[in-house]
């Protein structure tokens, strides 16, 4: 039992794929802050295109 125990306690299979999880999850905070970041600002570019066109 204690063999088991030690065994478990040293596997560290799980540990890379949370890893990867982890670094997903900030990339794509990241790209969704920009994203909307970004839409705020073309929006304030075709609304400001649209009144000096009219």
């Amino acid at each position: 039992m204690y063999r088991l125990v030690v065994r478990f306690f040293d596997d560290e299979c799980g540990a890379t794929a949370i890893e990867y999880a982890l670094i997903a999850a900030g990339i794509s905070i990241v790209i969704v802050t920009v994203v909307n970041g970004m839409g705020s600002a073309l929006k304030n570019t075709f609304t400001s295109v649209s009144s000096s066109l009219k």
